[in-house]
């Protein structure tokens, strides 16, 4: 006979200190936790304990040839992690705390699980501004791997019941601090000696990076999976999408820009940062409609806008 495992809920806790001290014990535990940056919401695990990652893993349906970014409370905990080179340094000068990821040589005693690295030899490292993610990582005493707390490939969340709707029962809690502000996940780079390599666009842009590193930027890496969010089809809802959608069809839901008619507007105003903060929120609502489909509005391939249609491509595919 066999015994099945005892099922359970997972509970929303708004943050607090109270609260924080039961998400530490958890991740001491070895058991995940939703937690909210200022991007999107991790599903945080200690990213030295295997077994804690391989558990990120499996509550989010994760392929393990899929790196995780592991996010720190302070630079000198970065640096025990991986060699920074001086492009590096320049850039986590000027980002962080913040939006970006850094990808960097591991350390060879950085005591990181392998699993966080997918078998490569570097390692994905972001120092997140959000007070939650930091004073958590502090409390558990550790770097935490932290993949978006939602099942693999789906739409990212941005608020707490965007985490309970795709991962009720898989992990035990989630902290809630409300919706994120910048809503789309960090912008990922690769700094080299002569130029930088942007893997994933963020809200740090391509001439941000230029400008504060001299640096010439190369969109895109050499075709293997080295950071997250490079697959093809991500960020994905549970229906069609179209884009460059100027009106909606027959049982389509649309997501407009800009003055339009349409269902729900990412930015009245047509304000980039606006759209990109309300992108998420706005695919989760249209999937819970009643439509079949769903369409979106053209956005400018500028500044953030280089990001929001990384998603939506990706979303449609």
């Amino acid at each position: 006979m066999t015994i099945a495992h005892p099922a359970f809920s997972t509970k929303s806790c708004r943050y607090g200190a109270e609260a924080l001290r039961e998400a530490a014990l958890l991740i001491r535990a070895g058991e995940p936790v939703a937690v909210p940056t200022e991007t999107v919401y991790g599903l945080a695990g200690d990213a030295t304990d295997s077994s804690a990652v391989a558990a990120i893993y499996s509550a989010k349906g994760r392929p393990s040839f899929n790196p995780l970014i592991v996010h720190v409370a302070d630079r000198g905990m970065a640096e025990r992690l991986a060699d920074f080179s001086p492009v590096a340094k320049r850039l986590a000068d000027r980002f962080w705390p913040g939006p970006l990821t850094l990808v960097l040589p591991a350390r060879a005693d950085s005591g990181l699980s392998p699993l966080v690295m997918a078998g490569l030899s570097t390692v994905a490292l972001r120092l997140p501004a959000h007070p939650a993610m930091r004073a958590l990582i502090r409390e558990a005493g550790c770097p935490l791997a932290a993949p978006s707390a939602n099942r693999s490939g789906a739409i990212s969340p941005t608020r707490a019941e965007h985490v309970l709707s795709s991962l009720d029962g898989k992990i035990r809690m989630i902290l809630d601090e409300g919706p994120t502000s910048e809503g789309l996940e960090s912008t990922i780079a690769a700094p080299e000696n002569d130029y930088i390599r942007l893997l994933r666009p963020g809200p740090v842009t391509a001439a941000m990076l230029e400008e504060a590193s001299g640096l010439p930027v190369i969109v895109g890496g050499d075709g293997k999976i080295e950071a997250p969010g490079q697959l093809e089809s991500h960020y994905a809802p549970s229906k069609p999408v179209r884009l460059e959608a100027m009106q909606a069809e027959r049982d389509e839901y649309l997501i407009g820009f800009g003055l339009m008619p349409c269902h729900i507007n990412l930015s009245p105003e047509a304000d980039l940062a606006e759209a990109a903060a309300n992108l998420f929120a706005a695919l989760h609502i249209a999937d819970a409609s009643a439509a079949t489909r769903i369409a979106v509005a053209p956005v400018p391939m500028e500044g953030i806008g280089v990001a929001i249609n990384d998603r939506l491509k990706r979303a449609a595919a």
